[in-house]
């Protein structure tokens, strides 16, 4: 049973949630020619305050 992890920043709007959950595996679909059944997304959500990029907190850079 094929498991694809996704991890970034949270998406607030669930409808996106569910679309990128639903692209994702039917691209694990295709390419593990299994049943969507078989086919587990994770979706884990990091807070900006919990990465850092170049040594320096994503929470503290400025856009």
């Amino acid at each position: 049973m094929p498991l694809v992890t996704v991890e970034g920043p949270a998406i607030k709007d669930l409808e996106k949630k569910k679309t990128l959950a639903r692209e994702i595996t039917d691209a694990a679909v295709k390419a593990y020619n299994f049943p969507k059944e078989h086919i587990v997304v994770l979706i884990k959500e990091n807070l900006p305050e919990n990465v850092s990029v170049g040594g320096q907190l994503v929470s503290e850079m400025k856009e």
